[in-house]
């Protein structure tokens, strides 16, 4: 099968110049969770490589989210079947998302720490954030059940959540991409919290919290939902804009122009043309036929499926953020009926293996390819 290297030749020549630059603000990083890491990573044995402490992590949510799959493929457990997902399932889903969170918090500080700092770091790291970032969310619609008429959230409601996240997730990495500043994202600490403490919630008291009333008739899930939208565009989208005009006027109009157009036509591009190329299922709180409509992607396994495609669509339009952008976006051309031009076959060659070999390092060891 015919593929394309994926970093060209003056990118690679950019690798030896780039230095990483991150700005952590978030009053829960600050004060309590990196005080935690910095005892953790004290335990970790230096011969262990940074990017082995990464990859451990992703493996673990993604063992988590195939465990609730199994026993929760099509997100009605909780609602109908209240105690079909064993408790032990969600102190493990607890255990493993801390976990996550805790590697993926110590890598740097361990990369750091071992004088193993590279951009292939920071791009293996980055990479699994994109992927990880919908399998956390997609995992936690288990908790609160697909809505069955009576309790559970909509399919539509589901969209939001991921939708948002995703934004979130992008937009953190349009901001580096202006301004050369990775300004680590509140919202990230704060829903690795959130997302642990549901866990031993669930476990504790059963999936039966979220199917009643908590405050003036709103549900758990409806104030998430609130306070997400909230946060996202009080905050979140604020800050960003603010990061980006403070640290560079906004660069340059050509260089935001870019940025904004991998992030918000092209990535996007994507996820619309998977939402409207799928087909239609009536949402439970209507009747067959009516509307509003859920999109449920045709030869697949439904709900769980079509939101795991969605996922995977954010985590290409997060990658697309560091690739200049190239005439009207591919995506929406082909949504618009448009030819897209095939891509001409090139030499194989993965972008870890192509970072790997120009620095002279492996991905998972300290360890020189070649000795000076």
């Amino acid at each position: 099968m015919w593929q394309w290297r994926y970093v060209s030749g003056r990118q690679l020549d950019g690798f030896r110049q780039y230095k990483y630059s991150a700005v952590d603000t978030n009053p829960l990083s600050v004060y309590i969770m990196q005080p935690i890491w910095n005892k953790i990573i004290k335990i970790v044995p230096l011969w262990i490589a940074p990017n082995l402490l990464t990859f451990s992590g992703f493996v673990m949510i993604l063992f988590n989210y195939f465990l609730i799959s199994f026993y929760d493929w099509d997100y009605t457990a909780s609602g109908s079947s209240p105690g079909l997902v064993p408790t032990w399932v969600w102190l493990f889903s607890a255990f493993t998302t801390f976990c996550a969170y805790a590697l993926d918090s110590i890598d740097g500080k361990h990369a750091r720490r071992t004088q193993s700092s590279t951009p292939l770091g920071e791009l293996f790291d980055h990479g699994l954030d994109s992927w990880a970032t919908s399998i956390f969310v997609l995992s936690f619609f288990s908790v609160c059940s697909r809505d069955n008429g009576k309790t559970g959230v909509s399919v539509y409601t589901m969209y939001i959540y991921l939708s948002i996240v995703l934004f979130n997730f992008m937009c953190s990495h349009w901001e580096k991409y202006n301004t050369g500043v990775l300004f680590l994202p509140w919202g990230y600490d704060i829903s690795q919290v959130v997302l642990i403490a549901a866990y031993l919630l669930t476990s504790a008291v059963g999936v039966e919290v979220w199917q009643k009333p908590l405050l003036l008739g709103y549900y758990i899930t409806d104030i998430l939902v609130i306070l997400l939208i909230g946060f996202s565009l009080f905050l979140s989208f604020p800050q960003t804009l603010y990061n980006i005009h403070s640290l560079g006027g906004f660069i340059s109009k050509q260089h935001i122009s870019k940025a904004t157009k991998a992030v918000f036509m092209d990535g996007w591009g994507c996820f619309l043309k998977c939402y409207l190329q799928g087909d239609h299922l009536p949402d439970e709180r209507h009747p067959a036929g009516a509307f509003p409509l859920v999109p449920v992607a045709a030869g697949t396994g439904g709900v769980r499926s079509h939101l795991r495609a969605a996922g995977l669509d954010g985590r290409s339009c997060s990658c697309r953020v560091h690739r200049p952008g190239h005439g009207r976006p591919c995506a929406l051309r082909g949504l618009r009926g448009e030819r897209v031009p095939p891509k001409q076959p090139q030499k194989s060659c993965p972008g870890g293996r192509q970072l790997s070999e120009h620095l002279n390092i492996y991905i998972f060891s300290l360890k020189k390819r070649i000795q000076e």
